[in-house]
């Protein structure tokens, strides 16, 4: 694998590498990342990934300079998986000079996670096109854990009309069902074994939708008020529709989401399940 650090060395050796299949990431690589690498490989000759910590994306009582750094035992999971190049930019890089130029995504932005990260992911689709712009890519991989984010890169791909396909991976999760997230790392043994109750209260939530469950606030409610009262901090437990995540009039106005952000300890999880449209939807 390939390590380059400054975008002519990364430009000069993309060169003649044919179709190329990008994973920007944070780093702190966990399995969920490895299979976004993995599944890379089919969309392109060339698997290029990212790992940069994006200061712009990170709000005033957000962790950037906690957020852990491991870079070597990143090289090392990466070479294994098979990617061919690593850009690994420092911030004087990539940000030589204060970002006066912003992707602002619409008021969207705003709701859900955005809602209680002002800003986010104006920084996020940010770094994102600057990225994209770098590295020039055919096909772009993001986990669907961050569904959000998901949406807010698809949608800046489609209304820019960068010659990008975005992919979104399936959420890898541990045996209990917690979806993997460099944030895990934060919980105590204590926390670590209550945290997979936010995927077991979203999927319940979801099979009642399912079912025919047309209470949407109640689930939502209900869901909220059991995390709580198991020492949780929650922000939102929302259902969406899957299309442009705002709220659905009915069952039938799906396929829907069930999306939810909460706090454990000092660690904020994000987690979402989705609800297929059932027949004669």
């Amino acid at each position: 694998m390939q390590i380059h650090s400054s975008i002519p060395e990364l430009r000069a050796a993309l060169r003649e590498r044919g179709r190329i299949a990008f994973v920007p990431t944070m780093g702190n690589l966990h399995a969920g990342h490895i299979a976004l690498m993995q599944e890379a490989r089919a969309h392109g000759d060339a698997v290029v990934a990212s790992i940069f910590v994006n200061r712009l994306q990170f709000g005033p009582n957000d962790d950037f300079d906690r957020y852990p750094r491991t870079f070597d035992a990143d090289c090392a999971q990466l070479a294994a998986a098979g990617v061919d190049l690593l850009f690994a930019p420092g911030e004087q890089e990539l940000y030589p000079e204060p970002q006066a130029y912003h992707v602002e995504p619409p008021a969207s932005q705003n709701q859900l996670d955005g809602e209680f990260r002002p800003g986010h992911f104006r920084g996020v689709a940010t770094v994102v096109l600057k990225l994209f712009n770098i590295v020039q890519p055919q096909v772009a991989l993001f986990g669907k854990k961050d569904y959000q984010q998901l949406m807010v890169l698809r949608n800046m791909s489609r209304q820019l009309a960068l010659p990008i396909a975005i992919v979104g991976g399936e959420t890898v999760r541990a045996a209990d069902g917690l979806a993997l997230s460099s944030r895990n790392g934060y919980l105590s043994p204590g926390e670590r074994a209550e945290a997979p109750r936010l995927h077991r209260l979203l999927q319940r939530i979801a099979t009642a939708v399912a079912a025919g469950d047309a209470d949407f606030a109640r689930l939502e409610a209900d869901a909220a008020a059991e995390l709580d009262r198991n020492g949780w901090r929650t922000d939102y437990v929302a259902l969406r529709r899957q299309a442009d995540l705002q709220p659905p009039r009915s069952p039938d106005d799906g396929p829907l989401v069930v999306l939810a952000a909460s706090r454990l300890g000092s660690a904020r999880l994000i987690d979402n399940v989705e609800i297929p449209a059932c027949d004669g939807r």
